[in-house]
């Protein structure tokens, strides 16, 4: 079985940059062929919504409200997916989760079989 655990969240002002890690355990071979996303949930809200994604051959997607400012990537020596966020603003405040899954390109929280417990990102205006 793989675990997952976030970390790199914190409260920043607007504007700034952090790099969330997602650090894989257990099953490292199985991981590596996964695709691995980062999720949210915002205040208030019961649903997780996409990020970003990549693939075992790491191709990405995101979602727009991101795109242009997010960066995901992935260390497989390191058994680390990484999410770099710059320009952060007050709307991406939320907990962030990193999940894995067996279906390639997986972009729906119901494809994805293995979920971290989350890291707290809050941006202050």
């Amino acid at each position: 079985q793989v675990r997952l655990v976030e970390s790199g969240g914190r409260l920043v002002q607007a504007g700034d940059s952090l790099r969330l890690s997602c650090v894989a355990s257990g099953r490292i071979s199985f991981f590596r062929t996964y695709t691995v996303g980062w999720f949210r949930q915002a205040p208030r809200k019961e649903e997780r919504d996409v990020v970003a994604i990549i693939t075992d051959s790491g191709s990405t997607n995101y979602t727009d409200s991101v795109k242009g400012r997010f960066t995901i990537s992935r260390n497989n020596a390191r058994n680390t997916v990484y999410l770099q966020m710059n320009s952060l603003k007050p709307e991406d405040t939320a907990v962030y989760h990193c999940a894995a899954s067996g279906i390639r390109a997986a972009m729906f929280p119901s494809q994805y079989e293995v979920w971290g417990k989350g890291t707290q990102v809050t941006v202050s205006s």
